[in-house]
């Protein structure tokens, strides 16, 4: 499968902060492609120089085979970008703005009015077609921002941040929408500090922290269980207060922490038997209702990988009030 974007030591400095440092990745056709790390990592950065906002100090740029260092206007016609803030027009309504964003791209006066009164279908703002961008709720602003972005049907759709500083049921339809997308076809890549968020869109992800990328890979061979350890989940009526001491002593290679009243997690290094496990507590008294293993996720990949918690990057993020 070839490259809808490959990307060989880029990097990028402002004054004393070296944002983007000797990054290399590729982005392949058809892929939901996830740029994950914390506020000031240098997504946007990355995102400003592939989409042309911004010239790199040295590296190269593929966008759909052309060279955008060179160029950096002649891949515009296959990418749509989605900035972390929207750039559309308060005074205009949602209908307008998609027309005029369509102009911006050449599209006739017939076509462009079609596609947005589509677009608003399809991302379920037909009702407020008419209504001035400026009043629409922020899950609203952010759905007319991504449409903006598609208006002219992009091959290549750069996301910086879709979901961010929205409320839940709003980011549940975006990430739909997103999936949709790249199910039909769409080359997408979205940067996020939302790491569950990325795990549930992508297919691989590459994590960059201080400018520099630590790893690239599927998602899938990440959370694989050789990574990490195994970790069984078992749940049970309120256990005795002694109970660690007891199973600490009976299974002296298995290490038990009760993180809620309610469960047990066992871990261990390698595959755990449960059913010795399941067989002591009961004959300890304890009522077991469920025991389930559990896979690494790809929050405890990254927690691993960089030492910063998922925790931590919402809440750099909020204080930075969504930029970076």
């Amino acid at each position: 499968m070839s490259s809808a974007i490959a990307v060989d030591g880029l990097s990028k400095r402002f004054e004393d902060v070296q944002a983007v440092s000797d990054i290399s990745f590729e982005v392949l056709r058809g892929e939901l492609f996830g740029f994950l790390g914390p506020n000031g990592a240098g997504k946007t950065t990355t995102i400003n120089m592939l989409t042309g906002l911004a010239r790199p100090d040295s590296g190269t740029i593929h966008v759909g085979g052309i060279d955008c260092v060179r160029n950096p206007r002649a891949a515009q016609h296959l990418v749509g970008v989605v900035p972390d803030e929207s750039n559309l027009y308060p005074e205009l309504t949602g209908f307008d703005n998609l027309c005029f964003c369509a102009s911006l791209y050449g599209l006739g006066r017939v076509e462009r009015r079609a596609r947005a009164r589509d677009l608003l279908e399809e991302f379920g703002l037909t009702k407020a077609a008419n209504r001035k961008f400026g009043g629409y709720s922020k899950g609203m602003k952010r759905r007319l921002t991504v449409a903006a972005g598609i208006i002219h049907g992009p091959e290549i759709l750069f996301l910086d941040e879709p979901t961010s500083g929205i409320d839940v049921a709003s980011a549940r339809q975006l990430r739909q929408l997103i999936g949709k997308l790249n199910q039909d076809g769409t080359t997408i890549f979205l940067t996020t500090h939302y790491i569950e968020e990325a795990e549930r869109l992508c297919g691989r992800v590459a994590f960059i922290v201080d400018g520099r990328i630590i790893q690239v890979d599927t998602v899938e061979q990440l959370i694989q269980p050789t990574h990490a350890p195994h970790v069984v989940r078992i749940v049970c009526t309120a256990p005795p207060d002694d109970i660690l001491e007891r199973l600490s002593a009976s299974f002296p290679g298995l290490e038990f922490t009760v993180p809620e009243g309610d469960s047990i997690r066992v871990e261990a290094s390698g595959p755990i038997r449960v059913g010795p496990v399941v067989r002591f507590l009961e004959d300890q008294g304890v009522d077991v209702m469920e025991a389930r293993r559990s896979r690494p996720s790809l929050e405890d990949v990254f927690v691993r990988m960089t030492g910063i918690g998922a925790d931590v990057m919402r809440k750099e993020k909020e204080k930075a009030g969504g930029g970076q």
